[in-house]
């Protein structure tokens, strides 16, 4: 008999662990008042998207007759978002079907245009559906096209890959990148629900699905230690994308976002910043190397890394946490130090750094471990300790 398991909140049990092989789609709640949303975590069934896009619409004042939807991805994955295309298709709605480059060079105004120029030709108005079927650079700039035209169309993330699938798709932050900073230019527009088919992640290179293992390691650092002991014991599983592990990784990972998002949507109180450990780091580094050079989950690996010896320096933690880190982070084969063929200065990536959206009165803060599981956000570090990280 399968079951339908709703996780609410709290971990993710045995039980339910035990259960993926053979589950009705897997619920996380995000509860934002009259924006709440479902993540649906499924296994094999992306042709059953209308269904869900139909309850959540319903959920929302109800689609009007003549429904239209703008089905937005790259090349890469454009079958899994014909697929999409099928379901609506099967379900009465007229779909178009809009094309990027994929990588982050997309993620630039010009794209964006590109997208308007599309909406205008098939009349989209306020009830137009757009849905982003891709990795995080689809969900931010199909997001960020869907939050700006007509000040805003429904959309629904679809995500195609691991990092998508626990970090970009969940909490309604879409955007585009500016030449000196990533994701400067943006907005906070939350989906009507994201569909996550853990399928699609058995065709996603392997250098891609490592980068996205980056960010699952991140919510073990900052909010769930046992999480990382999960992980510790799992390398195999999460390495061979075992079904159960990668399921329970997923949903505990959205499961531990939810939370935070839930009580800080817009990142005014600084608890949404926790979210970003190591990004600081990461983000300077994504921009000296090109972007797409550094895939994002390799630049956070580093980042983290280099905020915990940051820590370290600080006497927030022992040498202790900082190595399980390292070792976890390379038993899943992702980078913990800057590239051999980097040399970048101390000075450049400070001035970069001082573009990370956290800094404030040209003050750099960071989100630094105190303990394995918990995080804080310090504004009070003094540049020598970063330049000796850096160093």
């Amino acid at each position: 008999m399968r079951r339908k398991w709703v996780v609410a909140g709290g971990k993710l049990g045995a039980q339910e662990s035990a259960a993926v092989s053979d589950f009705e789609p897997l619920i996380v709640n995000v509860a934002l008042a009259e924006r709440s949303y479902e993540i649906v975590i499924a296994r094999g069934r992306l042709m059953q998207i209308a269904d869900h896009i139909r309850t959540w619409g319903a959920q929302h004042g109800g689609w009007p007759t003549g429904r239209k939807a703008a089905v937005i991805t790259d090349r890469n994955v454009q079958p899994h978002a014909e697929a999409v295309q099928s379901s609506l298709a099967l379900d009465d709605w007229t779909t178009e079907l809009i094309v990027i480059e994929p990588g982050e060079q997309s993620k630039r105004l010009e794209v964006i245009a590109q997208m308007y120029d599309r909406l205008v030709a098939m009349r989209a108005d306020r009830r137009t559906l757009v849905v982003a079927v891709g990795g995080g650079v689809i969900g931010d700039a199909a997001g960020f096209a869907a939050a700006t035209y007509a000040r805003g169309l429904p959309f629904v993330q679809v995500p195609t890959t691991l990092l998508a699938d626990v970090d970009s798709s969940v909490g309604g932050k879409v955007g585009i990148n500016h030449p000196h900073a990533k994701n400067l230019i943006g907005a906070f527009h939350q989906p009507l629900g994201v569909y996550i088919d853990t399928d699609v992640l058995a065709t996603l290179p392997v250098r891609e699905y490592r980068s996205g293992l980056a960010e699952v390691v991140k919510y073990g650092v900052i909010l769930d230690a046992d999480f990382f002991d999960y992980m510790e014991v799992h390398v195999k599983g999460l390495n061979e994308r075992d079904p159960e592990v990668l399921t329970h990784a997923i949903a505990r990972s959205c499961r531990l976002k939810a939370d935070v998002v839930e009580q800080d949507e817009y990142e005014r109180t600084g608890l949404r910043a926790m979210l970003n450990y190591g990004h600081t780091f990461a983000h300077a580094y994504e921009a000296l190397a090109g972007y797409g050079e550094l895939l994002h989950g390799e630049a956070v690996a580093i980042g983290m890394v280099d905020a915990s010896r940051l820590a370290e320096v600080r006497g927030l933690i022992d040498h202790s946490v900082t190595q399980r880190q390292v070792a976890l982070l390379t038993a899943l084969g992702l980078p913990t130090t800057r590239p051999e063929t980097s040399h970048w200065a101390a000075t450049d990536i400070l001035d970069r750094m001082r573009l990370d959206k956290k800094t404030l009165g040209g003050t750099l803060r960071f989100i630094l471990p105190t303990r394995l599981g918990h995080v804080a956000l310090f504004a009070d570090v003094p540049e020598s300790d970063v330049r000796g990280v850096l160093s």
